[in-house]
């Protein structure tokens, strides 16, 4: 009996615990974001003020809107798509914040396949 209480008090302080999440911190600067394709590791330099982004990726400059809809969650979308895909819009989702790294999540919206990645703040504007 003291065990099953004891556990049930662990289980109630662990659903407790929430991440962090300081979100405003990382709505402007300059970002990198790694990721594998295919068997090699791409970075991605971004710099994001309120209402725009710019990526940087293999040389070349895209410029894109942001629509905050809170202090977490964005929507991103291509100022000039050269392609249908480019023309989707992007949500994204801080999930958690730790120190200079921010977790995401993101998927085109109205689709329900989101994937995750991890973002690192190496400059302000």
């Amino acid at each position: 009996m003291r065990f099953i209480i004891l556990g049930a008090l662990f289980f109630l302080l662990l659903s407790c615990y929430q991440p962090e999440r300081d979100c405003k911190k990382f709505k402007t600067g300059k970002f990198e974001f790694k990721a594998l394709v295919g068997t090699e590791l791409q970075t991605t330099t971004f710099v994001r003020n309120d209402s725009i982004e710019i990526d940087y990726y293999k040389g070349k400059a895209d410029t894109s809107s942001i629509r905050w809809i809170n202090n977490c969650e964005y929507i991103v979308q291509k100022i000039n798509p050269k392609s249908q895909a480019e023309k989707k819009a992007i949500h994204m989702k801080i999930l958690t914040t730790e120190g200079d790294k921010y977790t995401f999540e993101y998927n085109v919206v109205g689709e329900q396949n989101k994937q995750k990645g991890t973002a690192v703040k190496v400059g302000s504007q």
